[in-house]
């Protein structure tokens, strides 16, 4: 026999409402009606009528199948029956409100799993550096961060925020530009001195270069000073699918490369790098802006907001590589 639907049958023959459908505010007005000695008062203090207080009366004894109030002299009073639902009603009550208080306070509090996504090595340099902090500000917090070359669904990946490379961030997100991503070519000393430096784009063709795989261009694209833009066929002899590894390949030697500056400001700075041609800029499809991207459902989650807090104090007014440059 299905019990299940035998019940929900009767529930809608005889016109009955599951108990949750009506106990809380007939729990109020039989504790209104108690305190205060007569319906209409109760109604009077719940902003209602006497006809909607004495039919949750009704309602709430035939659902308990016990008489709660009855009259004395001319005030209603609780039965033995009341008394005791009296004082459980009341505690249940006061649970209800108590947890709608803690809930407000948790409104606002970051907690729960916070999944963020970045490439690999911006994540690395700028991104995991600010869970530690974020972590101990927020013991209700949990981190999970996702580091990726590839590029992740908001949705299907459940990720909170995702810090993409590009130059139009997608449509159907919230996108906020937390910097400016500029490239240039760089090389090391020792492999200038061996090969010497090119002084125009068009020299760049007698040069090894080093090659980021993930790419389906296997060409320079590079703007000059005055706007022109030169497409130049690549004689990479290493191609990487790392932005670390061909950093790596640029320090020891093994060609010119084009690098992300935040990446190798401080490589810059102690001489182990020199920047090749730098009125020259090079057009990637990585895009020039890094972005914190995040569903619409996400833009009030206090723990995406303490992320972007994060981001902005990292990154605002200026970005890491250019107080480095400044140093």
């Amino acid at each position: 026999m299905n019990l299940r639907g035998t019940a929900s049958s009767s529930l809608r023959a005889t016109g009955a409402a599951p108990p949750e459908a009506f106990w809380l505010p007939s729990w109020h007005a039989f504790i209104k009606t108690v305190e205060l000695g007569s319906m209409a008062a109760a109604a009077r203090a719940l902003d209602c009528t006497r006809a909607q207080v004495s039919r949750q009366m009704a309602e709430l004894e035939a659902h308990l199948g016990a008489r709660l109030l009855e009259r004395s002299t001319r005030r209603l009073r609780p039965t033995p029956a009341g008394e005791v639902f009296l004082q459980h009603a009341r505690q249940a009550l006061d649970s209800v409100a108590a947890t709608h208080i803690a809930l407000g306070q948790q409104a606002g509090r970051p907690q729960g799993v916070l999944r963020v996504s970045a490439t690999i090595t911006f994540g690395r340099i700028h991104v995991a550096p600010l869970l530690p902090p974020l972590l101990a500000a927020h013991p209700q917090l949990v981190c999970e961060l996702i580091l990726t070359d590839q590029l992740v669904d908001l949705v299907q990946d459940q990720i909170d925020l995702a810090l993409r490379m590009t130059r139009s961030p997608p449509q159907d997100a919230v996108a906020r530009r937390i910097a400016g991503i500029e490239r240039a070519i760089f090389a090391a000393p020792a492999y200038l001195a061996a090969h010497g430096a090119p002084a125009s784009v068009a020299e760049l063709a007698r040069h090894q270069t080093l090659s980021y795989l993930l790419t389906d261009d296997d060409h320079w694209r590079l703007q000059d000073a005055g706007g022109a833009e030169h497409r130049l066929p690549s004689s990479s002899r290493l191609r990487l699918n790392s932005t670390d590894a061909l950093l790596d390949a640029a320090l020891a030697g093994l060609g010119l490369a084009i690098l992300p500056v935040y990446l190798v400001a401080p490589h810059v700075a102690a001489g182990r790098l020199q920047a090749v041609l730098p009125q020259v800029q090079p057009v990637t499809p990585h895009g020039n802006a890094i972005y914190a991207c995040y569903t619409p459902s996400r833009v009030r989650s206090p723990k995406v907001r303490v992320l972007l807090d994060a981001l902005r104090e990292r990154f605002e007014p200026l970005p890491p590589w250019q107080r480095f440059d400044q140093a």
